[in-house]
C-alpha cells in the first residue's frame, strides 16, 4: 500500500473563501485514520483532494511518495466510498463488483478471482445475484465496499459511509470494517484507509489514530486514548467523549502548590499536579475540564471532593445513567453505573444532593486559546 502525506494543503474557493489552511499530515502506510469533526470543518473537502474530486490550491499532496497534485482521480491507486453507495440498479451485485475492472482490461478469471475474494471477505456470496433493490442499507454498503476491495487500491478513501444506516446497522459495520482492515493487514495485503466521519463515537471505535478538524485547521492528531485522556484544548475535549466534557469557566485563586477553583459558591482544592503545571499562572479566569465519569453520585472515589449540588434530570442508559445537576450555578453531568445512583433514583427535580469530583483527572484550559495547560 503507500502513505499519504499532505504538506501545508490549502483550499481557496473562487469567491476568495479559504477552506482549508496549510494542512500537514502523514497518513502512515497501512493505517487506519479517521477524519472528525463538526460540519464544515472541511473534512470531506480534504478527503476529496486527496481523491482528486478538488482541485488543491496549495500546498503538496504524495501518495507512495509520489506527487499528485495534478494527476487524474483514476491515476492515483485510490478507491471511494461514498454515503450514497452509487450502485448501478440494473446491474447484479456481481457486475457492480465487476464493472470497473472490466472497463481496465482486467482478464475475465481474474476478474471473477477477485469479485469472489471480496465476497468472501464481507460474507455476501449469496448476494451476487441480486439487483440493488434487492438489497438492504446495509447490504448495499458492503456491495459498495467490495467494489472498492477488488480495485486492489493504495489507498481507501470512505466518505461518512455509514450515515444512511440505522443505529444497529452502523454498529454491526463499523465491526466489519475495521475486522476488514485487520483482516487485509494478516493477509500480507494491508490497506491504507482514510474515514471521513461527523459521529465520535465511529471515530474513536474505528481509527488507529484520529484527526481532529475544526474550521480547516488540525486541532489534534493522536490514537483514540491519547484525544480521550490528553486533549490538546478545549475543542479537542469537548468534541470526543459522549456525554461530552463538562467546560466550565472557574477562578483559580491562591499562590504554589496551594491553589483553589471557584464557580458561584462552589470552592475545590487543586490537586498538586495541576497546580505544578500551571505554577506560573496568575489568579483569573480558566476553563475547567472535567469528564462526566470523574463527577461521582456516591462516595467513594479516592481523594474525591464533596460539593453542593441539586438534581436537574435523569437519563437511563440502560448500564449506566447519565445525571444532569447543578454545581455552584453551572450544569454538569455526571455518568455513573446503574447501580451507583444511589439516593438519586426516584428523587424529584430540584432535590438537594452531594456530588464528589475527582479532581485529579481534571484539565484546565486557557479561555483565550483553548489550550490545555495540564495536558
Amino acid at each position: 500500500m503507500a502513505a499519504v502525506t499532505l504538506s501545508k494543503i490549502e483550499k481557496v474557493y473562487p469567491n476568495g473563501f479559504k477552506a482549508v489552511h496549510g494542512v500537514d499530515l502523514e497518513v502512515r502506510d497501512g493505517e487506519f485514520m479517521v477524519f472528525v469533526g463538526p460540519s464544515g470543518c472541511a473534512k470531506s473537502t480534504l478527503l476529496r483532494m486527496v481523491a482528486g474530486l478538488e482541485s488543491i490550491s496549495g500546498g503538496e499532496l504524495r501518495i507512495g511518495g509520489k506527487v499528485v497534485n495534478e494527476l487524474p482521480a483514476k491515476q492515483r491507486g485510490i478507491a471511494m466510498v461514498f454515503q450514497n453507495y452509487a450502485l448501478y440498479p440494473h446491474m447484479k451485485v456481481y457486475e457492480n463488483l465487476a464493472f470497473g475492472l472490466k472497463l481496465a482490461g482486467t482478464p475475465k478469471a481474474e476478474i471473477d478471482a477477485r469479485v469472489r475474494e471480496a465476497a468472501r471477505l464481507l460474507e455476501m456470496e449469496a448476494l451476487l445475484d441480486r439487483y440493488p433493490k434487492q438489497l438492504s442499507g446495509g447490504q448495499a454498503q458492503r456491495v459498495a465496499v467490495g467494489r472498492a476491495i477488488v480495485k486492489r487500491p493504495e489507498v481507501f478513501l470512505f466518505d461518512e459511509p455509514l450515515s444512511n444506516l440505522d443505529a444497529k446497522l452502523r454498529s454491526s459495520m463499523r465491526v466489519r470494517l475495521t475486522e476488514l482492515h485487520k483482516t487485509l493487514r494478516d493477509s500480507g495485503h494491508p490497506a491504507t484507509v482514510i474515514y471521513v466521519t461527523h459521529d465520535q463515537t465511529e471515530a474513536m471505535t474505528m481509527g488507529e489514530r484520529i484527526c481532529v478538524l475544526k474550521e480547516g485547521t488540525i486541532q489534534q492528531v493522536d490514537t483514540p486514548e491519547a484525544l480521550y485522556e490528553r486533549p490538546a484544548n478545549a475543542f479537542v475535549g469537548g468534541f470526543i467523549g459522549s456525554p461530552e466534557m463538562n467546560l466550565r469557566t472557574v477562578v483559580i485563586e491562591g499562590s504554589g502548590e496551594a491553589r483553589t477553583l471557584r464557580w458561584g459558591d462552589v470552592s475545590v482544592p487543586l490537586p498538586a499536579r495541576q497546580a505544578r503545571q500551571v505554577a506560573g499562572r496568575a489568579n483569573g479566569e480558566l476553563t475547567l475540564g472535567l469528564r462526566p465519569e470523574h463527577i461521582a453520585a456516591l462516595p467513594g472515589a479516592a481523594r474525591a471532593v464533596p460539593v453542593p449540588g441539586t438534581l436537574r434530570f435523569l437519563e437511563y442508559m440502560g448500564s449506566e445513567v447519565f445525571v444532569h445537576a447543578d454545581i455552584g450555578g453551572q450544569p454538569f453531568t455526571s455518568r455513573v453505573a446503574a447501580d451507583a445512583v444511589g439516593p438519586l433514583a426516584g428523587a424529584e427535580r430540584g432535590s438537594a444532593h452531594s456530588f464528589h469530583l475527582q479532581m485529579a483527572s481534571c484539565h484546565l484550559f486557557d479561555p483565550a486559546s483553548g489550550a490545555n495547560l495540564t495536558r
